[in-house]
């Protein structure tokens, strides 16, 4: 076997000064350094390649467990996008693994068959789930048992979400910060939660043995059962069903589910460097500079780094060694070191505020111990006090003090003699004498290394609103703790004369313009590229990757056919017409309209996932067939083969018309709804949109086909008649559709369907779903609007919609011709250098 050696995708080895910089993860840290690296002109010295497990951009773990909850939509938790990568020149091999270091010869070799020559090697392989022994853990293909899930990644999250709307009682073992929040999370999506806990208090980790029974007691009030000093031994699963069924502990007790996800802590991911001879204790050991103790050429940053004993995994201390890293691997600060980190943490815990720092209990004889304790109302707060200064405090339910303490703590501000004014308002400095006496290198914003001074140049600069300062600074941007003391420095430093951030109105952040001006100036200038957008109407005529998806999508909505698209505004799932997978395959879901299919797109189908080896075939809750697993070199011959149009599974459109089988074959039926269902979905297939817009027709108020969970419904009622419902959700955020209004006849659905589309199509900002429209907005406007007419609009909206109508093309007939040579390459071309044999 032999492997391309690569010099990475900016040029061959030897054409260019730069370095090879190249990083092994992905993730919170190992970007976060190439960002310090970046800010520090470390573009001009090196040229960097990013290696990542994962087929995405990078992403906030940390708000996993908001996506699980449904309070964040996953597009909303992405850190640094796919386009930031390229505007950055960063070779990314995302979905790529790194299976191999040889440190003498300077090459990383990866899972796909190719090797890189690195001058400098940064290790950033986070961490994994730990999955204690257990007895039916794993299946004999090594995958977890059915309905057994980790809990680490945005595709761990989105499996547990998926299987969630098919299971009825989970459980949760680990009773720490993610354990609990992945029980919140299961909670919210309908299932009764138990979490189970080898320790004798929940997050005993943090804290103390009382403050642990009052978190209990708050999570058990919120209908979660626990179950503490429990040690699982075994998963149960059903014969001959292969369903979950229960787990059982080490005292022999059952305890029934049907959903398992395992949140017991996690374990560094040191193989890599263990088989590349590295020194590996609890994580790979690394010195004051982030360097391995082995070798100079390569650094280590986050979960997987051990220093000085200490492993951390909370988000402040992987951003103080990433900055200590960059300054020494850009040469900025050759003596910068990292001396280690204090742990501090604000978090709302299921539902419960929660907040500690440094020691739990007293530790010396001469330790000041303040303690409060009001179990019935799940308050608990101690401080510990060493030599005057603030050594450790634990906050439970009431952290309204979090900031002073934070300050003192972090700081060494002076307390109080009255020490029980660090709990209550009587006797603490008022806010603006707090933030006065913070020294300009006091560090505010943890996450992202935020300190007061960045904060004040900020406002003295001119950006004199909060948001503003939290976007040009990333302060807030992380776990969001500081978020309160953030918008008191501001408004310390302007005097008061804090602003509101002109940019919360924007459509997109790159483009100064609400939704309706920036129309309007895009019909005055007639911009019909994205590129053209930037040019006439952003501040300097700068792009904004940010902004791209959101501006193509709205071009097209407003030109139709007109409209220029242009590749390098589109996501990786609209340049391929496909969904990526984690696996970095892709889902390929064909058009039946209305749920309706034949007996040869079936044969059709079956034969195109045995040509093709396709892993998995599934239907889908919008009543189609998906076709998993695909290899995106063969997308344009799956789409040929099938000789079916794109369903659209993969953009923000319109989706799908889900129907039942209406008054032709059920004796219930009161009006055609697949007919009609079938008519919506030809007429309005593929509209670009801010958001998805699935929609459902019904045949009676049985509601077999959901109708009124969806974007739009529509339901057949006595007399001929039917029921037009807008702004339904059935998945993260549950909601009963408004009535619209009732029309006589399916002509009369036809055009208030095409009419209402159109309104939300113009009025919605981007990503905003019509559950959340529709009450913004107000169904009493909206009706008026659309059905009453009463703004003299409809007639607009009306050839508005035809127009686009008129416009649509299946993106998989113009597709099969790529439209770049390497728009369905599965991997980036490699260079041609000498070959090195893999031993």
């Amino acid at each position: 076997m032999t492997a391309t050696v690569s010099a990475g995708s900016n040029g061959h080895a030897g054409s260019t000064a730069k370095a090879r910089l190249v990083v092994v993860g992905n993730g919170m840290a190992g970007i976060r350094a190439i960002e310090e690296v970046l800010t520090r002109g470390g573009a001009e010295k090196y040229s960097i390649t990013v290696f990542g497990d994962e087929p995405y951009g990078n992403y906030n773990r940390i708000l996993l467990s908001n996506v699980l909850a449904g309070s964040d939509d996953p597009a909303e938790i992405y850190l640094n996008a796919l386009d930031w990568y390229t505007e950055h020149e960063i070779d990314l091999r995302a979905g790529v693994r790194v299976v191999r270091i040889d440190t003498y010869a300077h090459l990383v070799y990866a899972d796909d068959g190719t090797a890189m020559r690195y001058d400098k090697l940064i290790l950033a392989t986070g961490s994994r789930s730990f999955f204690p022994p257990m007895t039916g853990l794993w299946r004999d293909d090594k995958t977890l048992a059915d309905g057994v899930f980790g809990f680490r990644t945005l595709d761990d999250t989105s499996a547990m979400i998926a299987e969630a709307a098919t299971r009825t009682k989970a459980v949760v073992i680990g009773g720490g910060l993610l354990g609990l929040e992945a029980a919140r999370g299961l909670q919210n999506r309908g299932l009764t939660v138990d979490v189970v806990h080898a320790g004798p208090t929940l997050m005993n980790a943090q804290l103390d043995d009382l403050a642990g029974n009052i978190l209990r007691n708050s999570v058990e009030a919120l209908g979660i059962g626990v179950h503490t000093e429990k040690r699982t031994t075994e998963v149960l699963v059903d014969d001959p069903t292969g369903r979950l069924a229960g787990i059982v502990f080490s005292d022999g007790e059952r305890l029934d589910c049907d959903m398992l996800v395992i949140a017991a802590g996690i374990r560094p991911n040191v193989g890599l460097a263990m088989r590349a001879g590295l020194t590996v204790e609890r994580a790979i050991v690394a010195d004051d500079h982030m360097r391995s103790v082995d070798d100079d050429d390569i650094y280590v940053v986050g979960e997987c780094a051990q220093h000085r004993g200490q492993v951390y995994g909370l988000v402040a201390p992987l951003w103080e060694q990433a900055r200590v890293l960059a300054d020494h691997l850009t040469g900025t600060d050759p003596g910068a070191a990292y001396h280690g980190s204090r742990v501090a943490t604000k978090l709302k815990v299921a539902g419960v505020d929660v907040a500690a720092m440094g020691v739990k209990t007293p530790e010396h004889p001469d330790d000041e111990f303040i303690q409060y304790s009001e179990p019935k109302h799940g308050v608990y707060k101690t401080v510990v006090i060493r030599d005057g200064k603030l050594v450790g405090a634990t906050l439970v339910g009431d952290v309204s003090k979090v900031s002073f303490l934070s300050q003192a703590f972090d700081n060494g501000l002076p307390l109080p003699e009255e020490r029980v004014a660090l709990m209550f308002d009587i006797g603490t400095p008022d806010v603006e004498v707090g933030v006065a006496e913070l020294a300009d290198d006091a560090q505010v914003c943890n996450c992202n290394g935020v300190s007061k001074g960045t904060l004040v140049g900020c406002v003295q600069d001119g950006e004199t609103s909060v948001s503003g300062v939290m976007a040009k600074t990333r302060a807030g941007k992380g776990c969001g703790s500081c978020k309160q003391l953030v918008g008191q420095i501001v408004e310390w430093a302007a005097g008061g004369a804090v602003t509101e951030d002109p940019s919360a109105s924007w459509y997109v952040p790159g483009v100064p313009y609400d939704k309706p001006a920036l129309m309007a100036k895009i019909r005055e200038l007639k911009l019909h590229s994205v590129s053209s957008v930037f040019a006439a109407l952003a501040p300097d005529g700068r792009p904004d990757a940010g902004s791209k998806m959101a501006l193509s999508s709205l071009l097209e909505m407003m030109w139709a056919e007109e409209f220029v698209d242009e590749r390098d505004a589109r996501f990786i799932n609209d340049r391929v017409h496909a969904n990526i997978q984690r696996d970095g395959t892709f889902s390929v879901v064909p058009q039946m309209r209305g749920g309706v299919t034949s007996s040869a797109q079936l044969r059709r189908i079956a034969d195109v996932a045995d040509k093709y080896d396709i892993p998995m075939i599934k239907l889908t809750g919008g009543q189609r067939i998906d076709l998993l697993g695909v290899r995106k070199e063969d997308l344009p011959a799956v789409w040929a083969d099938l000789d079916m149009p794109s369903g659209y599974a993969y953009s923000k459109s319109f989706r799908t018309v889900k129907t039942c089988v209406g008054s032709d074959f059920c004796r219930y039926g009161l009006g055609d709804s697949t007919a009609l269902g079938i008519a919506i979905e030809e007429r309005y297939q593929g509209l670009a949109s801010p958001g998805k817009m699935k929609l459902a027709v019904t045949g009676c108020p049985r509601n077999c086909a959901e109708a009124l969970c969806k974007d739009l419904g529509v339901v057949a009622v006595e007399g001929g008649r039917w029921e037009i419902y807008v702004g339904g959700a059935a998945g993260a955020h549950v909601r009963k559709g408004d009535l619209l209004a009732t029309v006589e006849t399916p002509e009369q659905v036809m055009t208030l369907t095409g009419r209402f589309l159109q309104y939300y199509r113009e009025n919605a900002n981007w990503l905003e779903r019509t559950y959340a429209f529709v009450p913004r907005v107000g169904i009493d406007h909206i009706r008026a609007v659309v059905v009453d007419d009463t703004e003299g609009a409809a007639a607009q909206l009306d050839a508005n919609m035809a127009k686009s109508v008129a416009a649509y093309r299946d993106p998989w007939k113009d597709g099969r011709e790529p439209a770049t040579e390497g728009q369905f390459r599965s991997a980036l071309p490699l260079l041609p250098l000498p070959q090195v044999p893999v031993r």
